[in-house]
């Protein structure tokens, strides 16, 4: 296996340019996720990795070799599609062992190759049959297959999930981390979807037009969010980010929304007087009062998803939402009141997002 090297990666159609001096390093065996919302640069950064968009200035090195003006085929990566990409008029034995086929490989160790990844795959019983005479799940792993049969230094994965139901989904996250675990190859994988980068990553690089917001291990990310876009992309439900100014009394600082709710600061934290913030906390931060002291909110929804109970309140002329893993009989309308947890309080700069404590 081998890491991969991204350094000032530029990308331009034309005169729009879509990826803005992009340096990322993956280290070897790692699992490395590309997130952010569509039209970001995560998937068209993997194809240049792949070869198969033209680097537009930067270089990218895999195993420390510089790739730019190297064929696909040559870069010696293997890539899973979103949608599969199998050949219909071939069985799945075929389809897996197509590639090695081209490159000419001795049929007796291309025909262990295969089936070596069909048992890693649990695709034994399947390799008889059409890719139409499956399931997606099923499709999924022959596209995992036939990129394994190459024995690759790197693996790329352009989110292959997006196709699958959601139950599906989770098994197959699930599959592919061990996979991973199993393998230790060297994985680049492109999502929208957040739970997956979280659940799967060993580093996650969070994207926003075509430029790095934030780059670490998922709980990194997680605890301690750079910006406001990091805070509100990753984590599900989004931070709570409330707007409001900077007080300080007697040298205790706190956050007072524009209807005057007043929101606790810990010891210590905030910013200067006037500073106009957003007061950052997660939904599972708040804990449920009932003795006179926390915020006072209006109950909107309840939510309940069996594990937790997801309520959107009103405060401060916006909705909020708070998590219990406790049973509570919340209804509409219902006021109670919820205390942050300040040891987990974020605060950002509003005008750009920045973060401040």
């Amino acid at each position: 296996m081998a890491s991969v090297e991204i350094r000032g990666a530029r990308k331009s159609f034309g005169s729009v340019e879509i990826l803005h001096g992009v340096d990322i390093e993956v280290p070897d065996k790692s699992f490395t996720v590309l997130v952010g919302p569509s039209g970001c640069g995560k998937s068209t950064l993997l194809r240049m990795v792949a070869g198969l968009e033209e680097i537009t200035a930067g270089e990218i090195a895999i195993g420390g070799r510089v790739v730019n003006g190297v064929p696909p085929k040559q870069r010696d990566i293997a890539m899973v599609f979103q949608n599969y990409a199998l050949y219909p008029h071939m069985k799945v034995y075929d389809n897996m062992a197509f590639s090695l086929r081209l490159a000419k490989v001795d049929p007796a160790r291309a025909d262990e190759l295969v089936r070596r990844a069909a048992e890693i795959l649990n695709l034994n019983e399947f390799l008889d049959r059409y890719p139409r005479q499956l399931s997606g799940g099923q499709r999924q792993r022959v596209a995992m297959g036939r990129a394994i049969v190459r024995d690759p230094q790197v693996f790329l994965f352009d989110e292959p999930l997006s196709n699958l139901d959601a139950k599906l989904r989770v098994q197959m996250r699930t599959e592919i981390k061990e996979l991973h675990q199993r393998l230790r190859s060297t994985s680049i994988y492109v999502t929208h979807d957040q739970i997956e980068a979280m659940t799967m990553a060993d580093q996650i690089v969070v994207m926003r037009e075509g430029h790095i917001e934030q780059r670490g291990a998922p709980l990194e990310l997680y605890d301690r969010p750079v910006n406001t876009f990091v805070a509100g992309f990753i984590g599900s439900p989004a931070m709570n980010l409330i707007e409001g100014t900077v007080q300080v009394t007697n040298g205790q600082a706190k956050v007072v929304t524009g209807d005057g709710t007043t929101l606790p600061l810990a010891p210590g934290a905030g910013a200067p007087e006037g500073s106009h913030v957003h007061y950052g906390i997660r939904p599972e931060h708040w804990s449920l009062t009932d003795d006179g002291t926390g915020i006072p909110v209006d109950v909107n929804v309840v939510e309940p998803t069996g594990a937790e109970i997801l309520v959107v309140c009103k405060l401060a002329d916006r909705e909020i939402q708070a998590s219990f893993h406790e049973r509570h009989d919340f209804a509409p309308g219902q006021r109670i009141n919820l205390l942050p947890n300040l040891d987990v309080v974020h605060l950002f700069e509003r005008e750009h997002g920045t973060r401040l404590s």
